[in-house]
């Protein structure tokens, strides 16, 4: 399990586990509740690389940055120690 402690965004920190390149157990602390339980049941079994094709830039409000965006950061992250 890794967690990420994000920058800017609602939600304090995600958490997910990568079994190789596919995305499991995307778990997220704090932010809006459905939305992200949604989106984490959404991503469930996905390619990491597709999902951060998917999400990364994605901005909430007039943040630079959104919480499925700091996930794409995180997974990003763990790719390249792989």
């Amino acid at each position: 399990m890794t967690t990420y402690n994000t920058k800017g965004v609602c939600a304090k920190e995600i958490s997910f586990e990568l079994q190789g390149d596919i995305v499991k157990n995307v778990k997220f602390n704090g932010g809006c509740p459905g939305n992200l339980q949604a989106i984490s049941v959404l991503l469930e079994g996905m390619a990491a690389k597709e999902v951060v094709k998917k999400l990364k830039g994605i901005t909430c409000g007039q943040k630079t940055t959104s919480c499925t965006d700091q996930l794409a950061k995180a997974l990003n992250e763990q790719l390249e120690k792989l």
